[in-house]
């Protein structure tokens, strides 16, 4: 049987070590490589292309979530072996663990999860499975009951369409930000932001942010 290899994105020292160690005592598995932020992360997984990347979400420079949507979108759709992301973090959030699988994330991880949880979530991701977390578990399947429900329902407005801001505030919405993380962004006030996404949440018939993500993504109004 052919080794696992395996690369990790992570800024915390002390888990970066932590992690290496533990996997570096595995005989199924090959440690590739590791970087500490976003940037080198993207330029590490485009050299090296493992068979896993673990990565964090909370990272410098550009977090996890992007990283991923940028490598994916990197990756040829007809490469054999594509790398596969399994996202490890303390992050629970509904808007983040839907805005990393939107990005193209396999599996989903949380970092107090115990050793032998995470070579599993490891081995089953590079059989091409998705691992979800217990933890996290209930928000994707209460987004799949969510999903079912809008597409059973009214459709989204061509009359009244998505202005150019809106669909600026509607992406960053998609790759997981906060109201008060788009207001910096894109240099308005947060109380602006808020204006934007109830409008948004009209216009796309949506009853809260995560299912106008969902409802943006099914319909490609953001990538």
């Amino acid at each position: 049987m052919s080794k696992i290899r395996v690369a990790l994105i992570e800024d915390d020292e002390l888990a970066q070590i932590g992690l290496k160690t533990a996997l570096k005592q595995r005989d199924d598995i090959e440690w590739v490589g590791e970087a500490v932020n976003g940037s080198e992360g993207l330029q590490l997984l485009q050299r090296l292309r493992p068979d896993i990347a673990i990565v964090d979400i909370g990272l410098p420079d550009i977090n996890g979530i992007e990283l991923t949507k940028q490598f994916k979108q990197s990756q040829s759709a007809d490469e054999e072996a594509p790398t596969k992301i399994l996202i490890l973090t303390l992050r629970d959030s509904e808007n983040e663990v839907l805005a990393a699988f939107a990005a193209g994330a396999d599996s989903y991880c949380m970092k107090d999860t115990r050793t032998e949880l995470l070579l599993e979530a490891i081995k089953a991701t590079w059989e091409g499975n998705s691992w979800i977390d217990p933890a996290i578990a209930r928000i994707v399947l209460s987004q799949a009951k969510k999903a079912k429900t809008v597409s059973q329902g009214s459709q989204i407005s061509t009359t009244d369409p998505l202005t150019e801001r809106e669909l600026e505030v509607l992406q960053l919405i998609v790759d997981g930000y906060s109201n008060a993380e788009i207001a910096q962004r894109l240099f308005i006030t947060l109380g602006t932001v808020k204006t934007h996404v109830r409008k948004i949440l009209t216009k796309l018939s949506a009853d809260d942010r995560t299912q106008a993500a969902v409802r943006a993504l099914r319909s490609g109004l953001v990538g």
